[in-house]
């Protein structure tokens, strides 16, 4: 078969960097916005949730008026990356005060929809025989996508939000335009008709049954994690007593460090198997939830060096997940099956991020992602089964 062009999937990846960059560009300059237009201290919460709830409507929209197959899924990439990019936008120029800001958010995670699993569609189209080698770079790139606006806001830490929030936005509309460059790949389908009946099908399945509940697990989490490392990074610097500390650089590096395990795990994974790939990072990111209080007194390198361990491994068991959902979601509902995982897996991480943002009120930082380690605890039990299955394939 005919290799690839190599310079496809550096466009798609770009783009899904600059697209994904949306997703926490609020949460960057919220502290600004907190301290212009006095939102209370639990305004982070609401601001995360409102993202994961619009990209929860998005996808399910998306899915039910097959959106990405009656229209080509660049087109749709790029008019979405627009409008999420003027959606973000619109919290300079039109947000007014809290409620505006949680509708603008909200748009935005709804055209996210458009933006991320339809790049996953898009390199589907070019890549089939490496397709897992594909969606590691893309899941990587929705990483440092996401931990991007956190590194404007660190480089430039003098600068007005406005200034953060123009960049990200401008950012996601060049690189929707840049993807109209990657013609239509020669494999590219259009899946079957999304049929919300099949969420009492696939559940019936075991190995997809154990798959998804261990992607719940690490749902529960990923995004609560990342959302709350400032507020646990500030917390510690005001502990220990330090002086001038570069809070948005050190979450962006903590949660840009994730793409190594993506792409390690990736790597790992063409020998060890998804199962077992994604089983010893969630593991060591629920071991990372465990002992957090310990660490949250330890010195600031030794803090920051936790921290960034975990970044590695919260994220890193992703792109094993999707594969995993993928193999055994029954055939004739694939496309049903990670769409209602999918929802399914967001929709916990706004319980997990409430929860957090409830907490934080009466638990003190060092004990506040002590309750995240729920979720890896179940999500390795549920993996366990596929554990056995990978173990008895093993040739004696």
């Amino acid at each position: 078969m005919k290799e690839r062009p190599f310079w496809i999937l550096l466009i798609i990846t770009f783009s899904q960097f600059t697209g994904t960059s949306l997703w926490f560009a609020g949460n960057a300059v919220l502290g600004d916005l907190q301290r212009q237009w006095g939102f209370a201290a639990d305004a982070l919460g609401y601001v995360t949730s409102a993202v994961q709830l619009g990209f929860i409507v998005g996808t399910l929209s998306f899915a039910f008026f097959a959106i990405s197959d009656q229209f080509s899924p660049r087109g749709v990439f790029f008019l979405c990356s627009l409008l999420g990019a003027l959606s973000n936008l619109g919290i300079y120029l039109l947000a007014d005060g809290f409620t505006s800001l949680l509708g603008f958010r909200f748009m935005t995670g709804f055209f996210l929809a458009g933006i991320y699993p339809v790049g996953m569609k898009i390199a589907a189209g070019w890549y089939q025989r490496d397709l897992g080698n594909a969606i590691g770079f893309l899941v990587a790139a929705l990483v440092l996508g996401t931990a991007f606006p956190h590194l404007l806001k660190g480089i430039g830490q003098s600068l007005p939000w406005a200034a953060v929030t123009i960049s990200v936005s401008g950012i996601a509309a060049v690189g929707g335009l840049i993807m109209l460059l990657v013609p239509d790949g020669p494999h590219l389908t259009k899946g079957a008709q999304f049929d919300p009946r099949a969420l009492a099908v696939i559940f019936r399945s075991r190995p997809f049954r154990a798959s998804a509940f261990g992607y719940f697990g690490h749902m529960w989490e990923l995004y609560a994690f990342w959302a709350f490392v400032p507020v646990v990074l500030s917390a510690h610097v005001a502990n220990m007593g330090e002086g001038a500390f570069n809070i948005p650089f050190w979450a962006f590096g903590i949660i840009a460090a994730g793409s190594i395990g993506c792409a390690g795990g990736g790597l790992i994974s063409l020998r060890a198997g998804s199962a077992r790939v994604a089983f010893m990072q969630l593991l060591a990111s629920g071991i990372c939830c465990a002992v957090s209080p310990l660490f949250f007194n330890a010195s600031t390198p030794v803090f920051l060096a936790f921290l960034l361990f975990w970044g590695i491994t919260v994220v890193g068991d992703s792109p094993q997940f999707s594969a995993l959902n993928a193999h055994n979601a029954p055939r004739e509902l694939v496309g049903s099956a990670l769409t209602i995982a999918n929802c399914i897996g967001f929709s916990i991480t706004i319980v997990s991020i409430q929860l957090i943002n409830y907490l934080a009120k009466f638990v003190s930082a060092d004990y506040l992602f002590l309750p995240l380690g729920l979720g890896p605890a179940l999500g390795l039990i549920a993996l366990t089964p596929l554990l056995r299955a990978f173990r008895s394939s093993d040739p004696a």
